[in-house]
């Protein structure tokens, strides 16, 4: 965490293993385009936990990318910004500072938010007030070299009581989609 000069703390942290996670995406095939199967899962997520937009989330020392997302509509765009001022469209790519993704990759450990406003540290997040976000539920996807390449979340722009339950569900979730991306980079699917 680190402080800008006209002394506001800065809310995205440092990211030390940026390029390892970078490096291992690209042996992945990961986080450069959009994927069906992504797309897939982020339906999936939305549906198990009722929340109207979800995502499958990879993160470099610049973005994020959502190479799956699902959004109200069941739709999502093609390229763009989350939020960008082209009405609120939800676009596949995030400035590394809008969000609570980041923090989600450098702690290594699942985040529940049921509303940002009840945290200060979270709620002068730019997508609180550019896109509405209220509620976030998110878990990091480490593989199985310990190298966590990004996270799977939902938000909602309502708080949502996402309890005990829904922190277990979306780190349940994160290993299920970390056991797919395994079993592709085994060849097996």
């Amino acid at each position: 965490m680190t402080y800008d000069p006209t002394g506001h703390l800065l809310l995205t942290p440092v990211d030390r293993e940026a390029p390892t996670r970078v490096q291992r995406l690209r042996q992945l095939g990961l986080g450069e385009r959009p994927e069906p199967a992504f797309d897939e899962f982020a339906h999936k997520l939305a549906e198990v936990t009722g929340a109207p937009y979800s995502m499958v989330n990879f993160i470099d020392e610049h973005r994020q990318f959502f190479a799956g997302l699902h959004t109200p509509a069941g739709t999502h765009a093609g390229g763009g910004d989350l939020g960008a001022a082209s009405g609120g469209d939800v676009g596949r790519f995030m400035a590394r500072d809008h969000g609570y993704c980041p923090h989600v990759v450098v702690r290594r450990k699942a985040l529940v938010l049921e509303d940002v406003c009840d945290y200060p540290r979270f709620a002068g997040n730019p997508v609180v007030d550019e896109i509405g976000i209220r509620s976030y539920l998110g878990a990091p996807l480490i593989d199985r070299t310990g190298i966590a390449l990004g996270t799977i979340c939902v938000v909602d722009t309502e708080p949502r009581p996402w309890g005990r339950a829904g922190l277990e569900t979306i780190k349940s979730l994160a290993a299920e989609l970390v056991e797919q991306i395994h079993r592709r980079e085994d060849g097996l699917l």
